[in-house]
């Protein structure tokens, strides 16, 4: 593996620790401590994901033009601008100020970190460092959760805070330790659309990317909240929604590289077949945890295999399909899916959590309905698409 690499799995530990603290937090918090709806709070969600999309295809191009390393340190400044934004939040109009420039670094940093990995590793280990990475995205998300469950009651700024700083010390690992990633360059640049239309490959990659992120939007944002408001008579405690979703982050970091290697038979689509699987199963084992009481952990750990599984698949996909000249480009696009994915996931779910029961409880058999319908439309793909 390419010592950057590591380069890049510490910085990535480090900005997933702050968002760690706010991830899982952010719904609970502005709903039950500022006053917000669930719907209101969907929709602040929402535009991180809808700036986001600026991001992307401005971190895709920059990427490609300029290079990896100055649109991550850029990302991570703007990421660390709008923490800091919803630290002094308080109404619905500045939660979704600060959700907007947040989401448009976010968009920034995907794709141009995204196109590093695939720049430093050759196609045999790609799905390896992925996996490796993503392990790192893992990890520090589930520190932040562990610590995050200390600040969410009347300290919940700290929050923000702290998450902006983990955003600036990225961006000076990145300035400091990382060398740009030797490619080549062309002043030949197509355009998204362009790429979008010509390659079909492409096109439904990008209907599947777009609905597993759907599911990791709801499992990131409705899924607090539910624990919280719907489960047993009074909901679950900070501290059990806390130990939950650590052991949910650490258990996706733990499968990562172990899941990649068992799945490699299957390929590529196979793995992604699986994880469909896996996230019906883990919907179908929330609702019962809602409807019956059953243990929370169960449905989460389900959840964490398939999140396992697609995570580094997806994006190792995406990076064969990229000519080199187009890697940040068509990493995009992969980033993009995840923009429209938390676009629409949030509000849904959020809709869904301010009916009344058994409405509520719904969302989850809509879920395992929609995975089972992936996982059936993943088998019948035709072999040029594999």
């Amino acid at each position: 593996m390419h010592p950057q690499i590591w380069v890049l799995f510490v910085g990535r530990l480090l900005s997933q620790l702050g968002s760690g603290f706010t991830l899982f937090y952010a719904p609970i918090v502005f709903v039950n401590q500022v006053g917000l709806s669930a719907t209101q709070v969907g929709i602040g969600l929402g535009a991180t994901a809808f700036s986001g999309i600026a991001g992307r295809i401005a971190g895709g191009w920059g990427s490609d033009r300029f290079g990896r390393k100055p649109v991550l340190i850029l990302a991570a400044l703007i990421s660390a601008l709008g923490c800091a934004g919803l630290a002094g939040s308080g109404d619905f109009v500045t939660f979704t100020l600060g959700n907007l420039v947040l989401g448009l670094g976010v968009g920034l940093y995907w794709p141009a970190n995204e196109a590093a990995v695939a720049d430093l590793t050759a196609p045999s280990q790609r799905q390896t460092a992925y996996a490796l990475t993503r392990s790192a995205d893992a990890v520090g998300l589930g520190l932040g959760v562990a610590l995050g469950g200390i600040l969410v009651g009347e300290l919940f700024r700290w929050l923000f805070i702290i998450d902006g700083l983990t955003f600036v010390i990225f961006g000076l690992i990145v300035a400091v330790g990382l060398k740009e990633p030797v490619r080549q360059t062309t002043s030949q640049l197509q355009g998204m659309g362009q790429i979008l239309r010509q390659d079909k490959t492409l096109q439904v990659y990008v209907v599947i990317n777009t609905t597993f992120t759907f599911f990791l939007a709801q499992t990131n944002s409705a899924l607090p909240l539910y624990l919280k408001n719907f489960v047993g008579t009074q909901g679950l405690s900070h501290v059990e929604i806390t130990a939950f979703f650590t052991l949910f982050v650490l258990v996706t970091a733990a499968l990562q590289i172990p899941v990649v290697r068992l799945s490699r038979p299957l390929g590529l689509i196979g793995t992604l077949q699986l994880s469909a699987w896996f996230w019906g199963a883990g919907f179908a084992g929330i609702a019962l945890t809602g409807l019956l009481q059953l243990p929370a952990w169960l449905g989460l750990s389900l959840l964490a295999v398939a999140t396992a599984a697609y995570l580094p698949t997806a994006s190792t996909w995406v990076a064969q399909l990229a000519p080199w000249e187009l890697r940040g480009t068509y990493l995009a696009v992969n980033s993009l899916c995840w923009s429209a994915g938390y676009l629409l996931g949030p509000p849904v779910g959020g809709w869904f959590l301010d009916l009344p029961r058994p409405t509520a409880d719904g969302l989850w058999i809509f879920l395992v309905l929609l995975a089972l319908a992936v996982g059936v439309q993943l088998s019948h793909l035709p072999e040029t698409v594999r």
